[in-house]
């Protein structure tokens, strides 16, 4: 299927979802918030103080949501204008709440290596920063041990680990399919920012599958 194919049937999914979502389609709707609901409160959590009100600021989202249902114009993606409505209302609770720190503010995360040191070859060694030891090619396991209910729950609970930057990160781009501009505007990031903390997050969910898999 090529992407053009894919772009079209993913416009005719989103039309059909709209016009479930104003004619009050209440099954549309809870699976809407089943989708989008875990991203939005880590993206809301960035913004204000406790979770508590995040979950607030998530509602509140959602209401938004519901009352924009019919100007909405389609310029964006619904996740996008959907991910918009959230930020919007979290940054301004946040600045009530009196936390004004920017997401960008938090950078890298420190200097942490993504992968273990010791994992790549020394300065002594005639490959120098190659590994030692390539990790194992998936490719050739079955598709059911990539696909089967302890693989994916390896994931998340890697995904769950990670520190909140990189958490909603790979949220954003990997689970909700968010483009690399479209974290930036969300979150306040550099795009040098956002690719740092997302290889980051990927490095470790891949040495965590890495572990599981290659036993």
């Amino acid at each position: 299927m090529t992407q053009a194919s894919i772009q079209e049937r993913t416009s005719h999914e989103e039309t059909e979802l709209l016009d479930r979502l104003r004619a009050g389609d209440e099954r549309a709707f809870e699976a809407l918030v089943a989708r989008y609901y875990p991203t939005m409160l880590a993206v809301a959590q960035h913004h204000v103080r406790t979770r508590a009100i995040a979950e607030e600021v998530v509602q509140e989202a959602w209401l938004g949501v519901l009352k924009g249902l019919d100007s909405f114009e389609g310029r964006a993606s619904l996740k996008t204008w959907i991910l918009r409505i959230l930020v919007n209302i979290a940054k301004t609770r946040g600045v009530r709440e009196s936390r004004s720190v920017p997401y960008s503010s938090l950078g890298p995360e420190g200097e942490e290596p993504a992968v273990e040191p010791q994992r790549f070859r020394g300065p002594e060694d005639p490959f120098p920063g190659h590994w030692r030891a390539y990790p194992g090619d998936w490719h050739r396991l079955p598709d059911e041990a990539l696909t089967q209910g302890e693989t994916l729950r390896v994931v998340i609970a890697a995904i769950e680990q990670l520190p909140s930057a990189q958490r909603t990160v790979i949220a954003l781009r990997d689970i909700q399919g968010c483009e690399s501009e479209e974290v930036c505007a969300l979150l306040d990031l550099s795009e040098g920012n956002q690719r740092v903390l997302l290889h980051r997050a990927r490095s470790k969910v891949r040495a965590a599958l890495e572990r599981h898999l290659d036993g």
